[in-house]
């Protein structure tokens, strides 16, 4: 049996980290794949990110950081990106570059549209213009609710406003 202190699958999140902060990122490394979703809800996140797991240990590589970031490209699916600690050679790894923007928000998923139009319009009174938005889940449900809070990222690459 864990102990207490132990956390089930997804570390705790220290939101200081992340609320109203912006990174530059060059070469950032991410690895992609795609999550099959039920108008949004995701259905196999789990498998994904454990096939994502073991092709990166066999590579060498991990995601102890953590950061997965979403895009919904549709209600069928999300493409998912997952930060890793070193280059892979794999055909699926991306890099960001530029300016990224990141809020912290706390509640129930259902919340999100709440949260997406509050972020833009925090954004802007910043002097940013969003080019790309991505939500980051930090916990799996049942890790959010040992926690006793469920954390959302939105992360959005910017631009300052000409």
């Amino acid at each position: 049996m864990k102990s207490e202190k132990q956390f089930e699958c997804c570390p705790p999140f220290d939101p200081t980290l992340w609320d109203d902060k912006l990174f530059e990122w060059n070469n950032k490394l991410f690895i992609k794949d795609s999550v099959r979703t039920f108008f949004f809800m995701p259905l196999n996140f789990g498998k994904v990110v454990r096939r994502l797991d073991k092709k990166l240990k066999a590579n060498g590589a991990d995601f102890s950081e953590a950061v997965c970031l979403s895009d919904h490209t549709s209600k069928w699916n999300m493409d998912i990106y997952v930060s890793l600690n070193k280059e892979i050679n794999d055909p699926s790894l991306k890099r960001f570059n530029g300016s990224f923007y990141s809020k912290v928000y706390e509640g129930d998923f259902k919340d999100t549209g709440k949260w997406c139009s509050n972020y833009e319009t925090y954004t802007k009174t910043k002097g940013f213009n969003i080019k790309k938005m991505y939500m980051w889940y930090t916990t799996c449900p049942k890790c959010a609710k040992k926690y006793g809070k469920n954390y959302t990222v939105i992360l959005s690459e910017v631009e300052e406003k000409s």
